[in-house]
């Protein structure tokens, strides 16, 4: 098949006979495509679930050539992409729609737009900020993500200031009552006292530092790859008159001195995400140094649910989180426990984080104006694709979130961790 075949369309009749071809295999809901001349094609008879809306040629080279979430996203971000109707929907049928047209298309042609679009990217990362998970380009790729005004995500994450999975003890709860249930299920995990000293990696905007001393009178301490988090969550510390019990840095993990450092309890929450396959292994065992034996560590993070890898760039590559990596639930074990931890308990989250996912989404779509005035267009389709697109990975299960309990057991074997999971799901907490 030339590719001659797939140049920019003219007349609907080519443009539907085009489409018919293309996605003769589709199997997904029912939608359609308007062309920028508004012409419509439908892939079955009756109304479509969604639309898809192509405001230039390039936008129909990227869907009937290089059908990939990448591809197709960054089509959208630019604006020649867009949806009428559900997003939701139109990216639980994008896999259906990207299956039919590679079917169709020719796997040689496909391999190599596949390679011309991530070595160049991998290439210009290695240049300008050196090999993957290196401190200073982990630095560099916290700062893209993370490195905005805090009134952007004050806009969809409220008041809680918390960028990570709530916790719904009711899915009619507000967002803000599931963050704080969210913050203070850790804190009962971790079974925190008054006067311990309790660090949290990867703190964010300091809510679970400050609720950890505000109810539970710790010793807080976090640290951040982030400036523009250190410099909020410093100021929140401040404006809460915790200045004395809590303190934030900005600071890479691996830098903390083992020999100088030592505490009582270990917090790691959306965290692992950024630390890279080859230093996983290097992640656990510093937490185990900077431990007291005794001490517990809850790891709460995002997983693949396969072992599947590849180094090909994606939309969440790409825009969202340079250099992530999911690692499966097995190999996030496996790490903590060859470090030396015993391993407590293990929950899944899932259904909160889709949830999470969408009442974000929600936030960002109804502050949109102010979105665009703090950022740009860009950067509003950006999030609002990102947002949709986790979300529908979590509903398919392609992705999960777990909170991990590790004991670093004392000379004799015992842990302090509960031996009742039913304390942590009772609401108490010191005052």
């Amino acid at each position: 098949m030339s590719s001659a075949t797939f140049a920019a369309p003219q007349p609907a009749a080519t443009v539907s006979s085009l489409l018919d071809q293309l996605l003769k295999n589709y199997s997904g809901p029912p939608f359609g495509v308007r062309f920028w001349d508004g012409a419509l094609w439908r892939s079955q008879e009756h109304d479509p679930d969604f639309i898809i809306c192509l405001r230039s040629d390039e936008a129909w080279h990227t869907l009937s050539r290089i059908p990939d979430e990448l591809s197709l996203g960054t089509q959208y971000v630019e604006g020649n992409i867009d949806v009428e109707g559900d997003l939701y929907l139109a990216l639980r049928a994008l896999p259906f729609i990207e299956s039919s047209i590679r079917s169709n298309l020719p796997a040689a042609a496909l391999a190599l737009r596949e390679y011309a679009s991530t070595v160049p990217d991998h290439i210009s990362r290695l240049l300008h900020f050196g090999t993957m998970h290196s401190q200073k380009r982990d630095a560099a790729s916290i700062s893209h993500h993370y490195d905005r005004p805090a009134e952007f995500y004050e806009l969809f994450l409220g008041p809680s200031m918390v960028y990570s999975c709530a916790y719904f003890r009711s899915w009619q709860n507000t967002l803000e009552a599931a963050q704080y249930d969210k913050l203070d299920l850790i804190c009962r995990k971790l079974d925190l006292q008054p006067g311990e000293r309790f660090l949290d990696i990867g703190c964010g905007w300091g809510s679970l530092v400050l609720h950890a001393r505000q109810h539970y009178r710790v010793l807080s301490h976090g640290v951040s790859l982030s400036q523009q988090q250190i410099k909020y969550a410093t100021k929140r510390i401040a404006d809460n008159g915790q200045k004395e019990y809590c303190h934030v840095s900005w600071s890479d993990f691996r830098d903390i001195d083992e020999t100088q450092t030592c505490f009582s309890k270990l917090a790691s929450v959306g965290m692992c995400e950024h630390v890279g396959r080859k230093n996983m292994e290097s992640y656990f065992a510093k937490a185990y140094k900077i431990l007291a034996p005794g001490g517990l560590f809850l790891n709460h993070g995002i997983t693949s649910q396969t072992r599947h890898y590849t180094r090909q760039t994606s939309f969440i590559d790409q825009y969202v989180f340079p250099d992530s990596e999911l690692l499966t639930l097995t190999e996030i074990i496996a790490a903590a426990e060859k470090a030396g931890f015993e391993v407590r308990d293990v929950e899944d989250l899932r259904e909160h984080y889709e949830e999470t996912l969408h009442r974000w989404g929600d936030s960002l779509a109804k502050h949109k104006d102010e979105v665009i005035a703090l950022t740009d267009e860009k950067a509003f389709r950006v999030w609002r694709l990102y947002m949709a697109g986790c979300a529908e990975s979590f509903r398919r299960g392609d992705i999960g979130i777990y909170q991990v309990l590790l004991s670093k057991n004392d000379d004799n074997g015992r842990s302090s961790a509960t031996k009742l999971r039913k304390t942590w799901y009772e609401n108490e907490g010191v005052s």
